[in-house]
C-alpha cells in the first residue's frame, strides 16, 4: 500500500493555503478544548457541558478536510500495484484514467448520498451546545466528497481525455437507477468486478469499500437509499473514542519531526548498545515507542530509518540484517498502549479497551524479545563477546573496571536526562487512562499538548510558524484518509450484518471446522492475507463482526481474540507482495522492492513463531482475566430491535420438540383467542350514547 508522509513541496495556491489553515485550526481546537475542560474539572469540579461533543463534531470536519488534502497530494491509501508493475507512458495513462474514473464515480455518489442524509436530518431537533444544528456539522461530508471527486478526475489524469472520461463515468453510473429493482443482480456483479479491478490497479481503498456498500444496498431485494453509507460514516467518525486517533497521531508526528527521535535513539543506544545486540535492541525499542503513537502507518520507518540504518551498520550489522530488522520493527509496538489499532478494535468489538491494553502487554513483550534475541545471536555470531565489551582505550591501555562503570553510568544518566520529557510521555498516558483521571480521548489531547510543549517550547526543535503547521497538515492528511476508510467500511459492514453474513459464516465454520486448534490455524492464515491486502483500520471494521460470532462458538476469550487479530495484522505489514512496511522501506532506503522482500523474509518467519505462541498459549493474553469472565459476543443485530419494546419469550429446541410430540399423541393444541365481534361492540357503543342523551 502507498502513503507518503511529506506532500510535494510547491508554491501553494490561495485555496490550498485556506485548506491547510482550516486543518491546522481544527486540530488545534481538538487539542485545546479537552485539555481546558479537564483542567477546569480538576480545579473547580465543574464540567464544560457539550465540550466533548463539539470535539467529536470537529473530528468529522477534520476527517473530510484531511480527505481533501489526501486527494490533493495523491496520498489516499491504495495498493502499491504501480510500484510492482512499473508502468510508463500510455499504459500508465490508461490505468490512471480507469482508476480515476472509478474513484470519481464512487466519490460523487457518496457526495450525493451525503446530501440526502442532510436533507433527512434537517428536521431533527439534535443540536450542539450553542444551538448549532447537527446537520450544519454534516455539511462537511458532501462538500468533502465532492472536492475529492473533482480532484480524482483532474489530478489523477495527465490528459483532458482522461478527465472527460472520468466525468462521463459518473453520468454512466447514474443510468443504473433505471434498472428495475429485483433485476439488478447482474449489474451488481459486473460493477463489483470493475471496482475490484480498479482497486487492484491502484484506486483508493475507500472507493472499493464505499462502492461495494452502495452496490449491495442498491441490489438488495428492497433497495436501500445511498444515504445509508454516509450515515454510517457519520456515526463512526464522530464516535467519542475515535477522536483519540488523530490526537495520538499528532503527538507521534510532533515527536518524529522534532528532535525526539535523535534523543531516544541515543538514550537506547547508551543504555543497551554496550550489550551483545544492544544497538539492534535499541532500534527495536525506539521503533516500538513511536509505533504506539503513530499506529501502523509506516511513519516509524520513514522518520527513524535514516537514523537507525547508519547506526546498525556502524555496529557491524550487514545491510541485509539491518534493513530487515527495521522493516520488522516498523509495526512492533502495535500491542502497547496507547496503540491506535487497539483502541479501534475495542470500539468495533465492544471489548473494554483497557482490557485489551492489559492483554497485549505480554504478547507485545514477546514479539519485541524475539527481535532483540535474534539481534544478540547475530551480533555474537558475527563478532563474538569481546567485541561488545572493550577493556582498552585508544592507547591500548587497560581501563580499570570501576572507571569504566562510573563513566558508563554518567553517560546513561546524561542520556536519560536529555530525553526525560519523551521518556515520561508513556507514563503520563498510562497514569491518565488507567488511573481514571481522563478518558482515552482526553488523554490523547493531553499527549498531543505535551508533545507540542516538549518539541516546540522546551527543546525548540520545531518552529511554531515554519514547522508546526506542516506537521498538523501531515497529520490531518494521513488521518483524513484513514477515517474516511473507516466510515465507508462501516457502511459495508452494515450490509453484511443486515444480511446476517456473520451468522452464516459461524454456521458454516461450525459445520466444517469442528476443531478449535484447526480453527485458530485457519484464522491465522486468513488474517495474514487480510493484513497484507488491507490497511489495519478497515480490516478491523470489516472483519471483526465476521469472526467474533465464530470465535464465540469455540470459546475463545474476547481479549485473546483481539490480541491474536492485531498480532496477525501486524505480521501482514511485512508479508510480500503488498505489505505496507516493505514498500515504505523500499522508498526510504532507495532499494529494489524484491531485495527488500528477501531481507524481510527471515524476520517474517521469526515473527510468525511469536504469533503462533500468542495463538496457542492463550494464558499469555488472558493471565489477568478469569476464563469464566469472557464477555458474550456483542449483538450486532441489536439496532434492528425496537428500543424498550418487550421481546417474545424464546422457545428452546427441547420445548419445541416436546410440543410437537404432544401434538402427535393427539392432544389438542391450545384454543386460539376468541375473535372480536365488532358488530356487538358498535351496538353497545350506540346504546351507551343514547343513554347519555
Amino acid at each position: 500500500m502507498t502513503s507518503h508522509v511529506h506532500e510535494h513541496q510547491a508554491p501553494k495556491k490561495w485555496w490550498e493555503r485556506a485548506e491547510n489553515g482550516l486543518a491546522v485550526a481544527i486540530l488545534a481546537i481538538m487539542v485545546v478544548v479537552p485539555v481546558v475542560a479537564v483542567v477546569i474539572r480538576w480545579t473547580t469540579g465543574l464540567a464544560l457541558a457539550g465540550a466533548n461533543v463539539w470535539v467529536q463534531a470537529l473530528n468529522l470536519w477534520m476527517a473530510f478536510v484531511g480527505g481533501t488534502l489526501a486527494a490533493r497530494a495523491s496520498q489516499h491509501l491504495a495498493l502499491s500495484t504501480g510500484t510492482i508493475l512499473q508502468l510508463k507512458g500510455w499504459k500508465k495513462d490508461l490505468i490512471a484514467g480507469f482508476t480515476s474514473s472509478v474513484a470519481t464515480a464512487v466519490t460523487a455518489f457518496l457526495a450525493y448520498g451525503s446530501v440526502n442524509l442532510i436533507l433527512a436530518e434537517r428536521h431533527s431537533t439534535l443540536t450542539l451546545t450553542g444551538g448549532v444544528p447537527m446537520w450544519v456539522i454534516q455539511i462537511a461530508m458532501p462538500v468533502g466528497f465532492l472536492v475529492m471527486a473533482i480532484r480524482f478526475a483532474i489530478k489523477e489524469n495527465r490528459t483532458w481525455h482522461g478527465r472527460v472520461v472520468a466525468l462521463l463515468t459518473v453520468a454512466l453510473a447514474c443510468l443504473l437507477a433505471l434498472v428495475p429493482a429485483g433485476e439488478r443482480s447482474l449489474v451488481v456483479w459486473g460493477a463489483a468486478g470493475v471496482l475490484l479491478t480498479a482497486v487492484a490497479l491502484g484506486a483508493p481503498l475507500f472507493t472499493a469499500m464505499g462502492g461495494m456498500a452502495m452496490l449491495l444496498f442498491y441490489g438488495a431485494p428492497i433497495p436501500i437509499a445511498l444515504a445509508a453509507v454516509p450515515a454510517e460514516t457519520f456515526r463512526i467518525v464522530s464516535d467519542p473514542t475515535l477522536v483519540s486517533l488523530p490526537l495520538f497521531t499528532l503527538a507521534g508526528y510532533l515527536l518524529a519531526e522534532g528532535g525526539a527521535s535523535k534523543r531516544l535513539v541515543k538514550l537506547f543506544q547508551v543504555w543497551f548498545g554496550w550489550l551483545p545486540g544492544g544497538v539492534a535492541a535499541a532500534a527495536v525499542l525506539v521503533s516500538a515507542f513511536f509505533t504506539t503513537f503513530t499506529g501502523a502507518s509506516g511513519v516509524t520507518i520513514l522518520a527513524l530509518g535514516g537514523l537507525l540504518l547508519p547506526a546498525l551498520k556502524a555496529a557491524g550489522y550487514r545491510e541485509k540484517f539491518a534493513v530487515g530488522l527495521i522493516v520488522a520493527s516498523g509495526s512492533i509496538g502495535l500491542l502497547f498502549p496507547p496503540s491506535l489499532p487497539v483502541i479501534l478494535y475495542g470500539v468495533a468489538s465492544h471489548v473494554p479497551i483497557t482490557d485489551l491494553f492489559i492483554g497485549g502487554i505480554v504478547p507485545g513483550i514477546l514479539l519485541v524479545s524475539l527481535l532483540v534475541g535474534v539481534s544478540a545471536v547475530v551480533g555474537i555470531r558475527e563478532h563474538g563477546i569481546r567485541y561488545w565489551f572493550p577493556v582498552r582505550d585508544e592507547e591500548e591501555e587497560v581501563v580499570p573496571t570501576g572507571q569504566r562503570v562510573r563513566a558508563k553510568l554518567v553517560e546513561m544518566g546524561a542520556a536519560l536526562w536529555g530525553a526525560k520529557f519523551e521518556a515520561l510521555l508513556p507514563v503520563v498516558v498510562l497514569v491518565g487512562i488507567f488511573g481514571g483521571f481522563m478518558t482515552i480521548f482526553e488523554a490523547a489531547a493531553f499527549t498531543a499538548a505535551y508533545a507540542f510543549l516538549a518539541e516546540v517550547v522546551i527543546h525548540r526543535d520545531l518552529h511554531v510558524v515554519r514547522d508546526v503547521p506542516r506537521v498538523f497538515v501531515e497529520t490531518a492528511t494521513l488521518m483524513g484518509g484513514v477515517l474516511i476508510i473507516l466510515g465507508v467500511a462501516l457502511g459495508f459492514t452494515s450490509y453484511l450484518v443486515d444480511a446476517e453474513v456473520p451468522l452464516m459464516v459461524r454456521d458454516w465454520v461450525a459445520a466444517h471446522i469442528g476443531n478449535k486448534i484447526l480453527f485458530i490455524l485457519m484464522l491465522n492464515l486468513l488474517l495474514l492475507a487480510v493484513g497484507c491486502l488491507m490497511d489495519i483500520y478497515s480490516a478491523i471494521v470489516v472483519v471483526v463482526p465476521l469472526i467474533i460470532p465464530v470465535a464465540a462458538t469455540f470459546g475463545i476469550h474476547p481479549v485473546h481474540l483481539g490480541i491474536l487479530f492485531l498480532a496477525n495484522l501486524e505480521l501482514g505489514y511485512l508479508t510480500p507482495p503488498v505489505g505496507l512496511n516493505l514498500f515504505l522501506a523500499s522508498f526510504r532506503f532507495k532499494l529494489p522492492l524484491t531485495r527488500v522482500y528477501r531481507y524481510a523474509l527471515p524476520f517474517l518467519g521469526i515473527m510468525a513463531i511469536g504469533v503462533l505462541i500468542i495463538a496457542y498459549v492463550p494464558y499469555a493474553t488472558t493471565w489477568a482475566f478469569d476464563e469464566d469472565s469472557a464477555q458474550p459476543a456483542p449483538n450486532f443485530f441489536e439496532d434492528e430491535l425496537m428500543e424498550g419494546a418487550p421481546q417474545p419469550e424464546q422457545l428452546s429446541p427441547e420445548d419445541l420438540e416436546r410440543m410437537m410430540q404432544e401434538l402427535d399423541e393427539g392432544e389438542a393444541p391450545p384454543a386460539p383467542p376468541p375473535s372480536l365481534d365488532m358488530d356487538a361492540i358498535f351496538q353497545e357503543l350506540e346504546e351507551e350514547g343514547e343513554g347519555a342523551e
